[in-house]
């Protein structure tokens, strides 16, 4: 065992205990994360707009800030792009995380120099965990990969500016950087095609350990692997222990990653976001993320069923439920105040609290009235894959298919991308509406009204989703692909896209 091999089984155990702190009560440690986090800002531009100096509880903060999103506090997000000093926060960011997705363009992030830790440490915590709950810390010995977006940062107000996980690049600890791959160079270059080929060529004859990366990006490096050895990734990286996830959920690729792999490989997955390093996976086999409830961030959970009626309960870490949906909210170090983050949860454990990602509060389907989510689509989807043990599915979106002609129901779309494709499309199809209509009891109710027929499946062609997220700008790096949406423009988009090909 080598010397970082051996060190972190000591660290692991220290910071196991530290979690432990305050997992003994979380609501406590919550609340004075709350009362630190409103005396802090107090006397900045948004702390005195919104009396921050007299929040001390929970009722006080939805007394005083509404939940608002990126949008909602896009005013104060462009003051502190300017440069401008006390606006959200003391002081000014030391970074702005740039990502997309709202719409008015890019979003701004700031990161502050309270909140770096919590990016930073999240990663770095759930290692140990793993290490301290497995006893294998071999991994650290050999070569690691994180595959992300490139450190090259831009200032925008003179503050530096970049993708997050660019952004994190740079604060990889010293006693890593020797492990790590790829090279600066080449996690520099933008083209995501030519910066795989670039690693794959970096990464073949090394002694590889750990692999991370968001699935569906990972699964092309693992084809351009294999492509170019004619081997399964684990023989052509013998040592390779430890795959990391992030950025969605894994579920839905885990057969064919694994598959790719060639043997079994011991999974991690994370909650990061721009917003803040939110969970991690600290029990291996147990799908629940660790809220991490220390670390900056004071969550809020409003019922995802109220989360869009005027005033909608805003629920603590202690008054939340199990098996509940709930749409978290934000308020941070960074200097987020009551953010809607976007994404849902359902909590799996309460002592201590985990959760698993259920999904995005806009990304539901309900063109008929059916609130699907999600999680049920992946559900739906692992059921009919299990029914149907030849299928292995690359990629798969839902979208509403509306019909004019009263003569012919309208119905959802699934299009999947199949890596191997059902023997019998039509049965595969019919598994796909059984598992969802047992799973959302609004689709239920609209099939059986035959106000929905059933769904139409559309196989799509090998590389049809890489195709399409080429086209508009967002292939690899950070970016998804939508699971749901109650419109048709992914949908015509993939198809055009097949149509061209």
């Amino acid at each position: 065992m080598g010397i970082k091999a051996a060190l972190s089984r000591p660290l692991a155990a220290y910071t196991v205990h530290r979690y432990q702190q305050w997992q003994r009560d979380p609501a406590a440690a919550q609340l004075r994360l709350l009362r630190t986090l409103a005396r802090t800002a107090a006397r900045t531009a948004f702390g005195q707009a919104h009396d921050l100096g007299a929040v001390h509880t929970p009722a006080d903060l939805v007394a005083r800030v509404p939940v608002r999103d990126y949008e909602g506090l896009k005013p104060y997000f462009d003051q502190v792009k300017t440069g401008a000093p006390d606006v959200l926060w003391p002081g000014r960011p030391l970074y702005l995380a740039k990502t997309s997705g709202t719409t008015s363009g890019a979003k701004y992030i700031p990161i502050t120099q309270a909140s770096i830790s919590n990016h930073i440490n999240g990663a770095k915590d759930a290692l140990l965990h793993y290490v301290a709950a497995t006893g294998r810390p071999r991994f650290l010995d050999g070569k690691l990969i994180f595959l992300s977006g490139s450190p090259e940062l831009e200032q925008v107000g003179g503050i530096p500016t970049g993708r997050l996980s660019g952004i994190v690049n740079h604060h990889v600890p010293a006693y890593l950087r020797r492990n790590q791959l790829p090279s600066y160079a080449t996690n520099c270059i933008d083209d995501w095609e030519t910066k795989l080929d670039a690693i794959v060529r970096e990464t073949l004859g090394q002694p590889m350990t750990l692999i991370s990366g968001i699935p569906p990006w990972v699964q092309m490096y693992f084809d351009r692997l294999t492509a170019n050895t004619g081997r399964p990734v684990g023989e052509v990286f013998p040592r390779f222990d430890l795959f990391v996830s992030g950025g969605v959920s894994m579920e839905p690729y885990r057969a064919r990653l694994l598959e790719s792999i060639g043997r079994p490989v011991d999974t991690i997955e994370l909650f990061p976001a721009s917003e803040g390093f939110l969970a991690f996976q600290d029990q291996p086999g147990n799908p629940g993320l660790l809220l991490r409830l220390d670390s900056g961030i004071f969550f809020e959970f409003v019922p995802a069923e109220r989360f869009f009626e005027p005033n909608p309960p805003r629920l603590t870490i202690g008054e939340v439920e199990l098996g509940k949906q709930y749409a978290l909210v934000l308020t941070s170090n960074a200097g987020l105040w009551s953010y809607s983050l976007g994404d849902t949860v359902r909590f799996v454990d309460l002592h201590p609290p985990r959760v698993v990602v259920t999904g995005r509060i806009k990304h539901f389907l309900s063109a008929f009235g059916e609130h699907v989510i999600g999680e049920e689509v992946e559900a739906a989807l692992r059921e009919a894959v299990r029914q149907h043990p030849e299928v292995e599915v690359t990629e798969f979106t839902v979208a509403p298919l509306v019909s004019e002609d009263r003569s012919q129901p309208s119905r959802h779309e699934w299009l999947i991308e199949f890596a191997q494709p059902p023997h019998d499309a039509a049965t595969f199809a019919t598994a796909l509406d059984t598992a969802l209509r047992q799973r959302n009891t609004y689709y239920d109710d609209l099939r059986q009204g035959n106000i929905l027929v059933p769904l139409l499946l559309t196989p799509l062609p090998l590389g049809a989703f890489q195709r399409y997220m080429k086209s508009v700008g967002k292939l690899g790096g950070q970016n998804k692909v939508p699971r749901l949406g109650n419109d048709r423009a992914l949908a015509e988009g993939l198809r055009k896209i097949s149509a061209s090909s």
